[in-house]
């Protein structure tokens, strides 16, 4: 019984332990929020969107977002959502990116935060460098900031402000 009581006590003070430490040192902490959107770069929007209706997702109609040459289609899912991106115009950057991954794939991940102003100067102080001087409007109609990929494990980040 004793060491029972021995390996409880144990347990429980992991658990505090674990559920005191907290990241209150860290630039963004409180700044970051919950994942908003998993972005996919496509070649063919209206087969990737039929392939999520199929699937029985809710799936908007396409929207050109032409400050920054892609079509938009987004796919609701329980607890996020995902991001289809066709290139709009001559000066695509998802046609870039297309170019190099003929099918498709994965293009950035979007994070909500609370103050985008704030989450923008945490991550330049950090020495990470932003595609952009200043927010701009994403295609939900609030400010986003991206973070260069090689300074964020080689993914694209977009911060968008909650």
């Amino acid at each position: 019984m004793a060491s029972f009581r021995s390996t409880l006590a144990l347990v429980n003070s992991a658990k505090l332990s674990l559920s005191t430490r907290t990241m209150a040192s860290h630039p963004l902490a409180g700044l970051l929020g919950k994942l908003n959107h998993v972005a996919i770069a496509t070649p063919d929007l209206k087969k990737s969107s039929e392939f999520y209706k199929g699937l029985g997702a809710k799936v908007s109609e396409a929207v050109p977002q032409p400050e920054h040459g892609v079509y938009t289609v987004f796919v609701e899912l329980p607890n996020s959502k995902i991001e289809l991106l066709h290139p709009f115009g001559e000066k695509s950057p998802i046609q870039a990116f297309l170019n190099k991954n003929k099918d498709g794939g994965m293009h950035h991940i979007c994070i909500e935060v609370r103050d985008i102003h704030e989450a923008v100067s945490a991550v330049k102080t950090k020495g990470i460098r932003t595609l952009g001087e200043k927010p701009k409007i994403g295609a939900h109609g609030k400010e986003v900031m991206f973070l260069h990929p090689k300074d964020c494990g080689g993914v694209l980040i977009e911060l968008e402000q909650e």
